[in-house]
């Protein structure tokens, strides 16, 4: 296992630092945040196993229960900021059985592998970016004072020249001056291969393949030399980094770290019908689904990727079915469930205002950009959180979704009318205010229009 595996997978990310930081964005939910905590801290652990055991330990992946909008998206998603493996969210109803059209599940390996090469290529780009930056001022400075050969004498005087040109280029005294560059472009840009089903999934890429066989071209333009730094910077850069490097890293990161997040897996749940049948098909899924969770090789373009070691959150609603109508042995790769709790009047409450991200801070700011300053007051914000859990309760149960719809609502005018009609330098939000603008939402028995 190389250095890279352990840099982006730190020391300081404890079960206890993990569930603080996700504090910040998620309210209640605790049993839910401390599994997600451990699991990722079990990441880290392996890795610093002896490598005759490191093998042997698999992760514990978690299936998180729960109705709509209580956070079981947003708990996965800031899990995988703070960790910065690769991740992948997919929902698991997109998929369909081997030989049926539609996406196979192996497609979700070769998406992590290519989010994977994305990360990676991005901070190979930072590392090498000041030697590139070295190499565009080169290449810059032969365009505007090529260099001729010459007795002694003058290769000195043009060594000055050079240099004082070089001074005034880093002090941006020629950004505006015109040049004309040679920039490579793809023989065939805008070409898209459309290749026989099953190559992609063998590992061929075939647009790469056929981009390799055909020369490179060179295009002249004519840009400014802030704009020639900037495009001849980007060139070099992608000439400095190792294309089969960058592969090795992230197949190594996705194998070792990675975390794909399989939302509504109870719609492939094969809940019997009346008749005692199950649906073929989603348990079709639930069975090609099998060896990608317990571990199996997938072939994508930049390799094989093995899954024994990728970390598997899936999450569900479970209305209609339950996660025992899963097949046995899918049900048997998720030891942890986790129950997530309904949310609460006081829980929307603390939603409004805890969060980093907050709701309320949200409109604060998109208005505060007009030079208006919203202000909600604590009877305005306790009226928001007890309508909401009031049209929750009475229709149906969507969790802090259902925010977003009512503050829409409440706030739908003034976000219309500013700045042509309203001229006030405060808009205070209180109880009266929210009552007066929501009354029908909560009289009005048609409330479909609230649905999300």
């Amino acid at each position: 296992m190389t250095e890279d595996s352990f840099h982006y997978l730190q020391d300081s990310l404890t079960p206890k630092r993990i569930v603080e930081e996700l504090d910040k964005y998620i309210i209640g939910q605790d049993n839910a945040k401390r599994s997600v905590a451990i699991a990722l801290r079990n990441r880290w652990r392996r890795q610093n196993v002896a490598d005759s055991l490191r093998d042997e330990i698999m992760p514990n992946n978690i299936i998180l229960i729960g109705p709509t909008g209580v956070g079981k998206t947003e708990i996965a998603r800031r899990l995988s900021r703070l960790s910065g493996a690769p991740f992948l969210k997919v929902e698991a109803s997109k998929f369909t059985e081997v030989g049926y059209v539609g996406r196979d599940v192996e497609s979700m390996v070769r998406d992590i592998a290519e989010i994977a090469v994305n990360q990676v290529r991005e901070e190979k780009t930072v590392e090498v970016q000041e030697r590139a930056a070295q190499l565009a001022e080169e290449r810059i400075l032969d365009i505007i004072f090529p260099r001729t050969p010459g007795q002694q004498g003058e290769e000195e005087l043009q060594t000055q020249t050079r240099e004082k040109l070089r001074d005034q280029l880093r002090a941006g005294n020629l950004d505006e001056r015109t040049v004309e560059i040679d920039t490579t472009v793809s023989s065939s840009p805008n070409m898209q291969v459309f290749g026989p089903m099953g190559l992609e999934d063998m590992g061929v890429d075939i647009q790469n393949l056929l981009s390799n066989m055909m020369p490179k071209k060179k295009k002249k333009r004519k840009v400014t030399i802030a704009e020639a730094r900037e495009l001849l910077q980007q060139e070099e850069a992608q000439r400095l980094i190792d294309p089969d490097a960058v592969s090795r890293i992230a197949l190594e990161r996705v194998q070792n770290a990675g975390i794909i997040f399989l939302d509504e897996i109870d719609k492939i749940a094969g809940a019997k019908s009346s008749s005692g049948t199950v649906d073929v098909s989603r348990e079709g899924v639930q069975r090609d689904l099998l060896p990608i969770v317990e571990g199996s090789s997938v072939n994508t373009k930049y390799g094989v990727v093995r899954t024994d070691h990728i970390l598997f959150i899936a999450s569900g609603a479970f209305h209609v079915s339950k996660p025992s109508d899963l097949i046995p042995e899918l049900q048997g790769r998720f030891p942890i469930r986790v129950e997530l709790d309904s949310l609460s009047e006081a829980d929307f409450v603390k939603i409004l205002t805890i969060p980093k991200n907050a709701l309320l801070k949200q409109y604060a700011a998109l208005l505060a950009t007009e030079g208006l300053e919203l202000v909600f007051a604590e009877d305005g914000i306790a009226e928001i959180a007890r309508i909401a859990a009031e049209v929750n309760e009475r229709v149906e149960n969507i969790g802090a979704r259902r925010l977003h719809t009512i503050l829409t609502t409440l706030l739908d005018q003034i976000l219309f009318e500013v700045p042509d009609v309203v001229t006030e330098k405060t808009v205070r939000v209180d109880a009266a205010m929210v009552e007066k603008k929501l009354a029908s939402i909560v009289k009005d028995r048609d409330l479909s229009q609230y649905i999300l």
